[in-house]
């Protein structure tokens, strides 16, 4: 349930969206939740959390990264002046780039970002608030001449996912008109009032511009809203003839309804054709999720990543296939141990697949061999084109890569534990007629240079738990002495379908690296149910969640104190979302946590089924309702086992979170208290499960260090 390195970037509307992707946000003001005096201990002790805290944020980010359909130029994102702009460059020589902008005077700085090339490669589309800055994006089209750029559409809502149809005529984008709110549950909740579930329900649809709208005139055009008013769309691919859409889309209230979400196709003059619905097909995709649908070049099959996954937008699963007017899909990747999460076709018989595959980012090529959409399809894949021991993106999918339009060059961003992020270029250098190509792989851009982090050297780290291999990562303190004992924070990610991957800098909340640069050993494991080892290892938590994923994290904490100086008696855990539920539940199995932060958690299955707002999640996971099973919620409610906590537990949450509602925050901090468990909640106002006010989520940090500190200090 989110707030995971591998989730997809929370995007509180676009101009918070790229804030966030780029490592910065709005200059809020705070309420509420402040100061740290209770959890941090003396004046002096908090100026070093600060003093710390304000080292952390290192090194120059960067957003979106674009290259030219021609392979000739790249466009990336960046904060600069103020703003989020946009720079175009030669894609050999990013020193001599230029503002790409919709601003009319060089000092004005605008938010701007989520760009697309056009087919032709003569012009670049992007949202942009210059209109109305801090307000509204609209959609501008740049032809990159020096002028500024035309705006196409003057809008009102929330606004993401542009994309230019094959033949250049138009774009496509997501569209929530009058929207109070981003889409989608990670976003603050409105405050409940009227006909719940009825009543101010918004709809995300896919809008239609024309790219010669407003030339020539003075006012720009009104966006064709392509897809019905009754069905909320989460994803979108043009059929290649640029006259159809294909999409996934579910019922409203839109929030929800993702995990239930059905393939549709539609011709832009007609009406929508359901050709998949996971809940009635036969096979293991039955009742499971769909995400990325790619209409093939010759547009007869629809290509998808289907599986179990816990949260829109963080994709993970097999790819599958099947014919574009419907029928039986086939799984292409059955068995492989890995998983993947963006796609595209290179021809009618090649897709390129960006996965996850133990610790490593990685972009492989398949071949599909006989029928495509029949049993009798067969897959091969080459070697990887490059993998990556760390995070890679172009900033608008998790793990989805830009390319040029032969599909010989790729081009993203990339960053580990120890390296800030960069600009990489994945180049075609062998035979292009051979059965499996080879590429190369080089840096574009040395942004970075010499930027050193501040926290402690990562490692990746592999044990045994029962049948499984577990991988996970170790961040050592900073300025480790291996003479001396330590103690260590196990922090558990979100999902639980989503995986730790190495990258630079968590500067928000539970920042693992924060820990590290106060003197802390922490480990980042992805038990059972995480993405990495393919769909068994993921779907090995269901009906059983807190016990399988808390051994392979225990054997974890076994392995780390076989090979590292770790003081048993001081280790603590925490977690966000699905970690913060690891550790609530956590807390009332062992006793071998001395000290522990719930971030967002969930400590009754039971309540908690009857409380979110994203309660579709739930059934694949369980097996059934609450109300069909009860049972086996009741399992793995931390609440029932509440006599057994010992554990100091600092528990925070958003006052509007719909995910993880604050009520089960408020039920196990109450009963903590009754058992007179050490524990302090934290709830703080106007956020929601993606916390936006950069204020709270610095407090988040301190207070986190500062209960750590005072329950398992770091000096010996």
């Amino acid at each position: 349930m989110f707030l995971t390195v591998f989730s997809k970037t929370f995007r509180a509307g676009l101009i918070a969206g790229v804030a966030l992707l780029l490592g910065f946000g709005f200059n809020c003001s705070s309420a509420g939740a402040q100061g740290t005096a209770s959890a941090s201990g003396s004046g002096q002790d908090r100026a070093r959390i600060e003093e710390v805290l304000n080292g952390l944020n290192r090194g120059r980010q960067i957003g979106q990264v674009a290259i030219s359909p021609d392979g000739k130029r790249l466009a990336w994102i960046e904060q600069d002046g103020g703003g989020v702009e946009i720079e175009v460059s030669p894609l050999d020589d990013l020193k001599k780039s230029q503002r790409v902008t919709a601003a009319g005077k060089p000092e004005q700085h605008c938010r701007e970002g989520e760009m697309i090339w056009s087919p032709d490669a003569q012009a670049l589309v992007f949202f942009s608030d210059c209109a109305k800055a801090g307000e509204q994006a609209d959609l501008y089209l740049s032809r990159m001449d020096g002028q500024p750029a035309r705006r196409l559409t003057e809008l009102k809502g929330y606004v993401e996912s542009p994309a230019f149809s094959p033949d250049g005529s138009r774009v496509a984008f997501l569209y929530v008109p009058s929207a109070t709110r981003p889409a989608g549950a990670l976003a603050a909740m409105k405050p409940p009032s009227g006909v719940i579930g009825e009543d101010g329900v918004e709809i995300q649809r896919v809008a239609v511009v024309r790219v010669d709208a407003g030339e020539g005139k003075q006012e720009p055009a009104a966006p064709v809203l392509a897809t019905p008013a009754n069905l909320h769309v989460y994803e979108f691919d043009w059929s290649p003839d640029s006259k159809a859409l294909a999409y996934v889309a579910a019922n409203p209230p839109g929030e929800n309804n993702w995990w239930v979400a059905k393939l549709y196709t539609q011709a832009l003059d007609g009406a929508p054709k359901s050709i998949l619905t996971p809940a009635e097909v036969a096979g293991p995709l039955h009742g499971l999720q769909i995400a990325a649908p790619r209409w093939s070049p010759d547009g007869q099959a629809i290509a998808f990543i289907g599986g179990l996954m816990s949260d829109q937008g963080s994709t993970g699963g097999d790819v599958w296939i099947l014919s574009a007017s419907g029928g039986q899909p086939r799984d292409l990747t059955p068995q492989r141990p890995a998983s993947p999460a963006w796609i595209e076709w290179d021809d009618d018989s090649h897709i390129f697949v960006s996965e996850l595959a133990g610790g490593n980012c990685r972009l492989v090529r398949m071949k599909l061999e006989g029928d495509r959409i029949s049993e009798s399809v067969a897959t091969s894949f080459g070697s990887p084109i490059f993998s990556f021991p760390g995070i890679v993106g172009d900033g608008r999918m998790e793990l989805s890569l830009s390319s040029s339009a032969d599909h010989s060059l790729f081009v993203f961003h990339a960053s580990t534990f120890s390296d800030a992020p960069e600009i990489f270029l994945s180049k075609q250098s062998g035979c292009p007629t051979c059965r499996f190509m080879s590429y190369s792989l080089t840096q574009l851009s040395h942004f970075n240079d010499g930027v050193k982090p501040a926290w402690g050297k990562t490692v990746s780290l592999e044990w045994k738990s029962e049948e499984f291999n577990v991988q996970g990562w170790l961040m050592l303190p900073l300025h480790y002495d291996p003479t001396k004992k330590y103690p260590l924070i196990v922090e558990v990610h979100g999902g639980p379908a989503s995986a730790e991957v190495a990258h630079w800098g968590t500067l928000w909340g539970l920042s693992a690296e924060a820990f590290s640069a106060l003197g802390y050993f922490v480990l980042l494991p992805n038990p059972r149910g995480s993405y990495g080892q393919g769909e068994t290892f993921t779907q090995a938590n269901r009906k059983d969640f807190g016990y399988g994923d808390l051994r392979d994290i225990l054997a974890g904490v076994d392995a780390v104190l076989a090979q590292y100086p770790v003081d048993p008696g001081r280790v603590g855990l925490t977690g966000w979302s699905y970690g913060g539920f690891m550790t609530m539940f956590a807390v009332t199995q062992t006793q071998r946590f001395k000290a522990a932060v719930a971030g967002a958690g969930i400590s009754d299955w039971q309540s908690y089924y009857g409380e979110n707002s994203i309660d579709q999640w739930m059934t694949p996971y369980f097996g059934a309702s609450v109300y069909d099973d009860p049972a086996v919620y009741a399992k793995s409610s931390a609440i029932n086992y509440i006599k057994q906590a010992r554990t100091p537990t600092l528990v925070v949450v958003g006052d509007r979170d719909g995910e993880c509602p604050a009520p089960q925050s408020y039920e196990f901090w109450h009963a903590l208290k009754d058992r007179h468990v050490p524990t302090q909640l934290v709830v703080y106002p106007n956020e929601g499960h993606g916390f936006t006010n950069p204020a709270h989520r610095r407090d988040v940090t301190e207070r986190a260090v500062g209960w750590f500190e005072k329950y398992m200090p770091p000096g010996e």
